[in-house]
């Protein structure tokens, strides 16, 4: 059996889960664009526009919110998506790649790098024109369509690879949230602020009171969302704020699950059954129910809701998102070429550089080591894949130019830098092949 084999069964099974989820994911993401593209330059792209611009309106307890049916999946669904970021920022803290600072080194510069040197080429491009305002288009990584071109082009890509990519594209995430909390909000209502202050002391409390009930963070959740949208901070915003809460720590651990199941499975194997196709012995039922129990109580609230969100958004928020906003009639009019240069340049030299360049520096100073098995080759490739932008690039674009001529220009360019960059990284694949070498352990 090849390391690589016993590398990949040594990997928890929701680990291994959130790669195929997310490169399906990729797929369907890829699927639900080209249709948005296709429609929107068909005789049907009038109808497409007036049904995103379907008024939606909502009230409760004397509070009302109307909304278009995009403005619902930007800053509603896409609230979910952004606390599946959240809540995967807060595993990697915790117990994943960034928990311990010299494993974190690496991927948290090598984002870092990726974000200011596309941002600086988009400014260079852009300087004092209203382009200028869609400075951190270039900035974002679309975590789904980079692990699934890793998964199409390398499918035995090292593990290295993958986690590398993963936490990069996390990072990323992170930073894509705090421009958008910082410099993509509106005026700010402090009223509204104080009631998102006053839900997330409830939150926290819930949190250090050992509340695990995901149904309770949920429901406050809704609460914290409306008053985020309300106080000029963008709601997506809101979805990392809740993520923050979730707690991380399980009532029982591994060992007393392992002691606990396996006298529960003997009872079970002890108590009389029949021959039906259902369970008919109290015994048996009771034990199931009992090993259900123990899962529920194993399983952190945080790692049971990232795996509930995985799927919805991989399979439903996103193509919804890429549906609603990557339909874009394509014209040969460019009401600003330095914003079209500067994101696909952004997306297409500042992210491969910037990763590259910033991951040699952290390596050569000491600070971080290159992953096992993972050659220079494979992570430039791993930051052409990050000049992926797509979904989080769009969604940066939306606010930066939402009802101007400017916006479905960036959304052109976007779409054009990630394709070029999926290439490129898709051709680098498959020169260096990412297999599992010999002569990578050797060398180690």
């Amino acid at each position: 059996m090849t390391p690589q084999v016993l590398a990949e069964r040594s990997v928890p099974r929701p680990f291994q889960q959130f790669f195929r989820t997310e490169a399906a994911g990729g797929a369907m993401l890829l699927v639900a664009a080209v249709l948005a593209l296709a429609i929107a330059n068909s005789p049907w792209a009038e109808a497409y526009e007036r049904l995103w611009h379907l008024p939606i309106s909502i009230a409760a307890a004397g509070h009302g919110l109307s909304l278009t049916l995009r403005q619902w999946i930007n800053d509603a669904l896409m609230a979910v998506f952004f606390l599946l970021v959240g809540l995967e920022i807060k595993r990697e803290c915790v117990a994943g790649e960034l928990a311990a600072p010299r494993l974190a080194a690496l991927p948290i510069a090598a984002a870092v790098g990726g974000m200011v040197v596309p941002a600086a080429i988009f400014g260079a491009f852009t300087f004092g024109r209203p382009a200028a305002d869609g400075w951190a288009i270039p900035m974002a990584t679309d975590i789904a369509f980079a692990l699934g071109t890793l998964s199409l082009v390398a499918p035995q890509a090292q593990l290295s690879a993958k986690v590398f990519l993963s936490a990069l594209a996390i990072v990323d995430d992170l930073g894509a949230v705090v421009v958008i909390a910082f410099f993509y909000s509106q005026a700010l209502s402090w009223s509204a602020l104080a009631g998102v202050a006053a839900i997330l002391m409830v939150l926290v409390g819930m949190n250090r009171a050992g509340v695990r009930r995901l149904s309770l963070y949920l429901v406050l959740g809704v609460a914290l969302w409306w008053f985020v949208h309300e106080s000029g901070l963008h709601a997506t915003v809101a979805g990392v704020l809740l993520a923050m809460t979730i707690p991380t720590r399980s009532r029982i651990n591994a060992a007393q699950f392992s002691t606990e199941v396996r006298g529960l499975v003997d009872e079970f194997d002890r108590a009389e059954t029949g021959d039906y196709l259902v369970l008919t012995s109290k015994g048996q039922q009771e034990a199931l129910f009992a090993i259900e129990r123990a899962s529920e109580g194993v399983a952190e609230p945080l790692l049971r809701l990232e795996h509930a969100l995985h799927t919805v958004s991989a399979f439903a928020v996103m193509p919804l998102f890429a549906l609603a906003n990557a339909g874009v009639a394509m014209t040969v009019s460019v009401p600003d070429p330095g914003l079209a240069a500067g994101t696909i340049l952004g997306l297409t030299i500042g992210k491969p550089v910037g990763i590259t360049l910033a991951a040699w520096l952290v390596v050569r100073s000491g600070w971080a080591d290159l992953p096992r098995g993972m050659s220079w080759l494979t992570l430039h490739a791993c930051g052409w894949l990050g000049g992926i932008g797509f979904t989080m690039s769009l969604f940066v674009a939306t606010l930066a130019f939402a009802g101007t001529p400017l916006l479905d220009a960036a959304k052109t360019a976007v779409m054009a830098g990630s394709l070029i960059a999926g290439g490129i990284a898709a051709a680098l694949l498959r020169r260096d092949r990412l297999e599992y070498r010999p002569s990578d352990d050797a060398a180690v």
